[in-house]
């Protein structure tokens, strides 16, 4: 399984570690590994720079990092570094087992990898896009060994998430760094004497090149395995990658035009730079800056990856709010991002402009008010606030503010229960206050994505019902309603606004797959379900599969275009719950086969999946929309219960999700698209 791919599943629904972790104080440790002497490899495949990687690392780690990490606690394992043990497989693998057995729940362990990658012909090859696995090469690598199928002492993927994962299920929280390449299929137009590719060719490994084409590109019939997921109490996890699985990494004499540069790993060089200079900015700022710089400085043509729980704040690991911002273009006076109604922007909303991804809100060089939004773009101009006449290049644009994603309008009942009327009307204020701007409330009879409604004959008859736009029930059980005389006004108008915002961006959510379409991408998608993956057969859209509980729910979608996409794949429950299943960037050829989740039992009804897929620009961050996933609708609010159930489950806790149980448990012109699968679940008849 590719590296990427499962260390990015085991990311989803962590329990950190933190929260539950003794009083004792937090270790920091480190492993530094810098492979650049390749003894049984031709000297021309050596590096030069993996020793200066890990210098530098293990002096910011011991002198300038946000977090202490005594020197004791940082374990190198390097070529050419003084005292250091050499970067065996046998010596990395023994290193981490110590590191295993050593932390305890809440430690942080930082992980570099600087050295050779390259590609080798699967062990499992079902379970990667490309049929290949990815290896880290220690010095010891040897060659292809028929007789077993795998390239002498190379670490392959599967092995580093093993180990990761070992660590993470002490409850440590791990930041990995990988300054390798996975692709040695690059041919160097020109030579420079300061600049070594971090890639192997398979040749160079013996590889036979027959291996090397494996056809796993196309959608298999029925097959679409699944990834291992978190456990609870397993710490956190961040990944950053040096390249892209079909790209190469450089290093090169830095800094450059310095005297006394040394040969370095460009992306150690500029992640440590960026980490230096911008104390306390999250994880997902950090990627963004180093894209930026390598798109601005020309410091190299690859794509970084960045995976993970990027909203953390580096190395502390303290949380904090999403940083929702875009690279931007001014062309005359008008500003565009590749952002639109999908993440929240509305016309009228106001962006700062900012000259760093990591820079803090107050270094704002000035700001943009939107004047139009679409589903993935908008455009917008200058407010007069002092914008400098030339901006730097590689500016941003932040979203600021936290308005609520989509517009929906909202019909008010009609007079026939004095008292219930009586109670919302004076809680009006408190609920277009709390709602925002984004809902729209209009009289009884008027057109209207919802409808509120007193019911005397229903189970609550205290209550407001909230109704589609055909006013119809199918049944009271699964339609929202929200009691009223439990309630101050003031509490009423907020937990009435609390149940409309969480249905409208389902709502919403499901227009924009049907409004936008699939684009012009050429990506196919296909969604299959059964019982097993034995079983699994493709759901036809026009026919709505009916799925029961235990149903598996499973996704492929292959890239057919010679450019990347990012596919982000989200499923709304019939309870308004939004779950984030994936997101992921897909070169051009490859194919996306994950087993997704299956069919609970405690909601039944229309339910749908959404798959967006949209162009990746060049060095941008992989688009990730699981900011838009949400809890279940809690559809009887203030119904029963003791007076601090009530409130806790009114203030947001306690809510039920969806029983979908995750099956980890067992820039070219063309259009972004969003392609909607309808689905029905009930019980097996």
């Amino acid at each position: 399984m590719a590296l990427k791919a499962k260390l990015r599943a085991g990311v989803k629904g962590l329990v950190l570690a933190l929260l539950a972790a003794p009083s004792f104080a937090r270790e920091n440790y480190a492993l530094l590994i810098g492979a650049a002497e390749y003894k049984n490899l031709d000297p021309k495949y050596w590096l030069k720079g993996p020793a200066n990687d890990v210098r530098l690392v293990r002096t910011y780690l011991t002198t300038s990092s946000p977090v202490k990490f005594a020197a004791q606690d940082v374990i190198v394992l390097a070529d050419g570094v003084q005292g250091a043990q050499a970067p065996t497989l046998a010596a990395i693998r023994a290193a981490v087992a110590d590191l295993t057995v050593r932390v305890r729940p809440g430690d942080f362990v930082y992980l570099h990898f600087s050295g050779h990658g390259s590609q080798s012909p699967a062990l499992h090859p079902e379970t990667e896009l490309d049929g290949l696995d990815e290896t880290f090469m220690p010095s010891d690598i040897g060659p292809w060994d028929d007789a077993v199928g795998h390239v002498q002492n190379a670490l392959i993927d599967d092995e580093i998430g093993t180990m990761i994962d070992g660590l993470r299920a002490k409850g440590a929280d791990v930041w990995a760094v990988f300054d390798s390449c996975h692709s040695g299929t690059v041919t160097r137009g020109i030579e420079e004497d300061d600049v070594r590719l971090r890639a192997l060719p398979p040749d160079a490994l013996g590889i036979p090149a027959e291996l090397m084409q494996v056809s796993t590109r196309a959608l298999p019939a029925a097959e679409a395995p699944f990834d291992e997921s978190a456990k609870p109490g397993m710490g956190s996890f961040v990944a950053f990658f040096a390249a892209q699985t079909n790209e190469v990494t450089p290093e090169k004499n830095l800094p450059k035009g310095k005297p006394g540069r040394v040969p370095q790993g460009v992306f150690t060089y500029t992640l440590f730079e960026i980490l230096a200079q911008n104390l306390g900015a999250s994880y997902g700022q950090i990627g963004q800056e180093v894209l930026r710089s390598y798109a601005t400085k020309r410091l190299a043509t690859t794509t970084p990856l960045f995976e993970g729980d990027l909203d953390r704040v580096a190395f502390s690991g303290v949380a904090q709010a999403r940083v929702s911002q875009w690279s931007g273009e001014l062309e005359g006076t008008e500003f565009s991002i590749p952002a639109g109604s999908l993440h929240g922007l509305a016309e009228g909303a106001v962006l700062a402009v900012m000259a760093k991804a990591t820079d803090a809100d107050t270094a704002a060089l000035g700001f943009v008010k939107l004047t139009s939004v679409e589903t993935f773009s908008a455009k917008g101009v200058a407010v007069d606030t002092g914008l400098p006449a030339e901006l730097p290049k590689g500016f941003l644009l932040r979203k600021i503010g936290s308005d609520v994603d989509f517009t929906l309008t909202v019909a008010l009942p009609k007079v026939e229960d004095f008292a219930v009327v009586a109670a919302l009307t004076q809680a009006m204020e408190a609920l277009k206050a709390a709602s925002g701007p984004r809902l729209v409330y209009v009289a009884a009879g008027e057109e209207a994505d919802l409808r509120l409604a007193v019911i005397n004959d229903s189970p609550r008859p205290d209550a407001i019902w909230v109704l589609p736009p055909t006013g119809l029930i199918a049944d009271f059980a699964s339609t929202p309603s929200v009691s009223t005389t439990d309630k101050t006004p003031q509490a009423l108008g907020e937990v009435l606004a609390d149940t409309l915002t969480t249905m409208a961006r389902a709502i919403n959510l499901q227009k924009l797959g049907t409004a936008v379409g699939s684009g012009s991408l050429n990506v196919d998608v296909e969604l299959l379900t059964g019982k097993d993956k034995a079983s699994l057969k493709v759901a036809k859209a026009a026919e709505v599969p009916r799925l029961v509980p235990d149903d598996q729910v499973h996704i492929l979608a292959r890239n057919n275009m010679d450019q990347p996409v990012d596919i982000n794949v989200l499923y709304i429950a019939a309870d308004y719950a939004i779950s984030h299943w994936f997101s992921g960037r897909l070169q051009p050829g490859d194919t996306l086969k994950k087993g997704l989740f299956k069919i609970g039992t405690d909601v039944l009804g229309d339910e749908r999946m959404i798959v967006v897929m949209t162009p990746a620009l060049p060095q941008s961050p992989v688009e990730d929309l699981s900011f838009l996933a949400q809890d279940a609708l809690d559809t009887a609010r203030g119904l029963g219960g003791s007076t601090l159930s009530v409130a806790l489950s009114e203030a947001g806790f306690g809510q039920t999700t969806r029983s979908a149980t995750a099956l980890e448990d067992d820039s070219s012109g063309r259009a972004p698209g969003i392609i909607e699968l309808e689905l029905r679940t009930g019980l097996a008849e």
